[in-house]
């Protein structure tokens, strides 16, 4: 099972390699007021990607790591409540 997951991502990274080389373009993006940046294809793409991925994603893993502290809490064994202290017949005549 673990080759199949490396042949995946394998496969999945020279197909990353091919796009980007075979796209290696400049693309003119209009900023605010005459001011304009060449991004490289790919590099476009990532971002946007990243930019719509990355914010589900933490959120995600923050509910994951918030579910997991309330279950250890909820696993740890409860303290046994202590009994009043309540006084001995000895103790009460002596």
């Amino acid at each position: 099972m673990n080759f199949l997951k490396t042949l995946f991502w394998v496969v999945v990274a020279v197909s990353l390699a091919i796009f980007a080389n075979r796209n290696w373009a400049d693309v003119t993006i209009n900023l605010w007021g005459n001011i304009q940046a060449d991004v490289k294809l790919p590099v476009l793409i990532m971002l946007t990607f990243l930019i719509g991925f990355l914010p589900p994603f933490l959120i995600l893993r923050g509910r994951i790591w918030a579910l997991k502290r309330k279950l250890v809490l909820a696993e740890r064994p409860a303290l046994p409540a202590s009994a009043p202290n309540i006084p001995s017949k000895e103790e009460v005549t002596a």
